[in-house]
């Protein structure tokens, strides 16, 4: 017989250790499985060395479940979004506009937290919560769904019964795959470095976005590392030139980042190894399938930009709890996720297609194109009102 359980994650990254954690904390009986045991230290091998910004939204979602109190002594508040075009002959500032919190609102924009941290807390959680089963190097083999339940094949050769199989096994979901749910997809013909570094000047809880050509250059608030002011940074390049930056030696690499930041935070050292991974754009056809509901990277990928990511998935988590409490019979019911589909699709097609456009617009390497987004930039800024509307859009409390 199989096992019993009402909910099964597939996906044990952060997303999936959150769902798995709000669900139990809802009272149901939970099981989460991925195939790789989480790194959850900053300096270990594999450690995700990306940081994510939990946006207002978000942080209210896990104030409810109980899972901001682990996170909020280790958060460094973002209260100042400061973007930056250097995309003149020479490698500096030439437009600088701040965008401030407290324009629209008495709290910061949000609160950055390294990937390896959210983890580390995240299962913490888990082994607080006795309804929940983690299971790491166990990953989901098969599906078969009929209406009153799914019945899903692990990789250790069990079986689990299940009133709602939450996918978020990743861009590759397997999950997705077994239940036909097709994607749309976009290549830039970029990649990413994520790392950390210290620096000389404070950040003051500013987190500032350098646009020149091939991408933005992103350096975001970290508490102070080693007694010195830190932040994480994610430079996005065209993929050869970024695979040239991530091969380079320590000394070399530090002598381009102090270029590419424009001297804005002084002199930057770096405090972790570096990361890579290539940036590409995709959004599943649906939402849901037969007792399925996708979220998270199984559902859209983003590229970094804006803190849309997490921010995207935790959204997708807040609409699958609020539903889940206006069907307490029949969790994981037609209904319910027809209703999660019409809810989330519109959302986030428009910040798909809203982030490919930033995103192209920073890739700009003609000079003409450089002039015309510093001319965007400040004409978008000048009108307060419309500053006020993205502010609160990148929120997602428009």
């Amino acid at each position: 017989m199989p096992e019993q359980s009402d909910v099964l994650v597939s996906g044990g990254g952060i997303a999936g250790l959150t769902a798995a954690a709000v669900f139990g904390a809802m009272g149901y009986d939970v099981i989460c499985v991925d195939p790789a045991p989480p790194v959850t230290s900053r300096d270990a091998l594999g450690s995700d060395l990306r940081t994510t910004a939990i946006l207002q939204p978000a942080k209210a979602l896990l104030e409810k479940f109980g899972l901001w109190q682990r996170l909020a002594p280790h958060a460094m508040p973002l209260r100042v979004m400061r973007i930056v075009d250097a995309g003149g002959e020479a490698s500096e500032p030439r437009v600088v506009r701040e965008f401030r919190a407290d324009e629209i609102s008495n709290q910061p924009f949000g609160w950055n937290l390294p990937n390896w941290l959210l983890r580390r807390e995240f299962l913490s959680q888990l082994t607080d919560l006795p309804s929940v089963s983690f299971r790491p190097g166990v990953s989901t083999s098969s599906l078969f769904t009929r209406t009153g339940e799914a019945r899903v094949g692990l990789s250790d050769g069990s079986k689990v019964s299940t009133r709602l199989v939450i996918a978020a096994d990743g861009r590759n979901s397997f999950i997705r795959e077994a239940a036909g749910i097709g994607v749309t997809k976009k290549h830039y013909g970029q990649k990413a470095l994520a790392f950390a570094v210290n620096h000389t000047l404070p950040h003051e809880s500013v987190s500032t976005e350098i646009h020149r050509s091939g991408g933005p250059f992103t350096l975001v608030p970290l508490p102070n590392y080693k007694g010195k002011p830190s932040s994480a940074v994610v430079w996005m390049e065209t993929g050869p030139k970024a695979q040239e930056l991530y091969e380079l030696s320590d000394d070399a690499f530090e002598l381009v980042v102090n270029e590419r930041a424009c001297g804005l935070l002084g002199e930057l050292h770096l405090a972790t190894g570096r990361a890579l991974w290539p940036i590409t754009s995709q959004h599943a056809e649906t939402m849901q399938a037969e007792r399925v509901a996708l979220m998270a990277e199984a559902a859209h990928v983003v590229p970094p930009i804006g803190a849309q990511g997490l921010n995207m998935s935790l959204a997708d988590l807040r609409c699958l709890t609020e539903l889940a409490a206006k069907y307490p019979d029949d969790l994981g019911c037609a209904d319910m996720l027809a209703a999660y589909d019409k809810a989330r699709m519109g959302d986030i097609r428009l910040r798909v297609q809203g982030i490919d456009l930033l995103n192209r617009a920073s890739m700009a390497d003609v000079q003409a194109l450089r002039d015309v987004r510093a001319a965007g930039l400040s004409a978008l800024y000048a009108l307060p009102q419309i500053r006020h509307m993205l502010m609160r859009m990148g929120l997602g409390v428009a």
